[in-house]
């Protein structure tokens, strides 16, 4: 389709709206205006321009759902330690560290929900420019805001600590559905997004379905495999170790299950083979193929876990292959190819990680907590190639092709989305690292006998002023913090060995 045969504003600023409504979720309106609609037949959207309410709309949302939801799910992961302390007349038993939530989940999740509502009504009391009505990202708003009431629900009876009789048993069936629930909104969050941006543009009907579904898919997968990468990164590698598996083995193993996905579904069965069906149907082959061959070289003779460079080789040959993808207008050329060799190099420097910088390690050293500069170059790749690629369906290259804007511009603008993704996704990962280490010394102080939730020893005046930092911050409402911190310093009295006196 070209860029004249569909109403639209081809201008600079809608070819900037492009990249933003990926992030602009809730719902927008459906045919609400009242009266005839001025929606052109055959079209799912008006030729009005988007008003102020709706970019309100947008926003709220964008922040609600993009920024406060994740923040307050960090806040509610149980990484945050609170010291179970002992019972009075047993002075030689040790206080006992278990995990609790940070008291600021609660409050977080609330403003992030008002946020939501009113960010709700705003996407059904805009004018401008009118929607069709039952359109995907209306649909999925209303489950959104449904799953949201729930959760705040579910959340507000645990807050009760109603746990005695019946309320126990509901309760353990109860946490575990406000912690899936919780742990899902940002990926649901994601789709109302994409859904959003699709729908404020009229994209993504009819013919056009199909490889919008894919474009979407695929870099939404890029940008998950970033984020994933980040994560075992920044605090996973020592998680990576205790499973007695490489890094490659999981990553090969996903690698194998969706080319046997793209092997089958990438061309119509039953009609006419075209180029691109045998590009994708034969990029689905080489990624099972080499998938497999991963999983099998991720153990060495004895079985011991094994790094390996198939998952570097099998991104890099998806990017050439990309780069090389025959387009018809210039600036799907240039995106197509800018998105090959980003992928290329994505698969370069993960093969010169592997085998280079970390020597077929899993980690620099054996702590896990340290990492090299160079380990980040594939990881902002990967984030980078997914925005890419979900920037390059077909009407967002007519749209972009149809106005002012030139595709290194456009690219600019794609690698600047993802690096502020990469920036958000590493400060989430830091939040929970502080909530989860608060005990955390940069001093090697294993002479003074206390040893801090990540295996390093603390000196005794800091553990001290920890404890009672996490007692009078960090600890549950149900219980008194002045008697807890006579409890704790009389058990740490008791512990403590008497001096011995000076012989001169």
């Amino acid at each position: 389709m070209t860029a004249t045969s569909r109403p639209r504003m081809a201008t600079p600023a809608l070819a900037l709206l492009l990249p933003i409504s990926f992030s602009a979720t809730g719902a927008l309106a459906h045919d609400h205006h009242g009266g005839e609609s001025k929606i052109p037949e055959g079209e799912t959207i008006s030729l009005d321009p988007i008003d102020a309410t709706l970019w309100i709309h947008i926003f709220i949302q964008m922040f609600a759902y993009g920024v406060v939801f994740p923040i307050g799910m960090v806040f509610g992961v149980r990484c945050v330690p609170k010291i179970n302390l002992p019972v009075i007349h047993n002075s030689n038993e040790q206080p006992q560290l278990q995990l609790t939530k940070s008291r600021w989940h609660v409050p977080t999740q609330i403003f992030g929900a008002a946020l939501a509502v009113v960010g709700f009504f705003l996407g059904h009391a805009h004018g401008g420019r009118e929607f069709v009505g039952n359109n995907i990202h209306a649909i999925f708003a209303h489950i959104l805001q449904i799953l949201l009431i729930v959760q705040v629900v579910l959340g507000l009876y645990l807050k009760g600590h109603w746990e005695r009789g019946v309320n126990g048993f509901i309760r353990r069936l109860i946490r575990p559905c406000h912690s899936v629930i919780g742990k899902a909104m940002p990926l649901l969050a994601w789709t109302q997004m994409v859904f959003g941006g699709i729908t404020t543009l009229g994209f993504c009907q009819g013919e056009h379905v199909g490889q919008c579904a894919a474009h979407f898919i695929m870099g939404s997968a890029f940008v998950a495999y970033g984020i994933i990468l980040t994560i075992i990164l920044l605090v996973g590698q020592v998680w990576i170790t205790n499973t007695g598996r490489s890094q490659e083995f999981y990553d090969s193993t996903v690698i194998a299950a969706w080319g046997c996905v793209n092997t089958f579904t990438e061309h119509r069965w039953g009609t006419p083979w075209v180029k691109n069906d045998w590009q994708h149907t034969t990029m689905g082959i080489i990624w099972w193929c080499a998938g497999l061959a991963g999983v099998w070289m991720s153990r060495d003779r004895d079985g011991n876990p094994k790094r390996n460079f198939i998952p570097g080789f099998v991104i890099f040959i998806t990017g050439w292959a990309m780069s090389s993808h025959p387009q018809e207008l210039m600036v799907s050329e240039a995106t197509h190819s800018m998105f090959g060799h980003t992928l290329m190099a994505t698969g370069v420097t993960r093969i010169i990680e592997v085998a280079f910088v970390l020597k077929d390690k899993q980690s620099l050293d054996e702590s896990g907590r340290s990492w090299s500069s160079f380990q980040f170059i594939p990881v902002y790749l990967l984030y980078a190639a997914g925005f890419l690629f979900m920037g390059a369906t077909e009407e967002q290259m007519d749209l972009v092709a149809s106005s002012s804007m030139d595709h290194v511009a456009y690219i600019l603008i794609l690698f600047s989305l993802a690096a502020i993704v990469f920036l958000f996704t590493n400060m989430l990962i830091h939040l929970y690292d502080r909530l989860a280490n608060p005990l955390a010394s940069t001093k090697d102080l294993s002479a003074n006998g206390y040893t801090g939730l990540n295996g390093r020893p603390m000196e005794e005046g800091r553990a001290r002023d920890a404890e009672e930092f996490e007692l009078e911050g960090l600890t549950s409402d149900d219980e008194d913090d002045d008697e807890e911190r006579r409890m704790l310093r009389r058990s740490r009295e008791a512990n403590q060995p008497a001096p011995v006196a000076s012989n001169t």
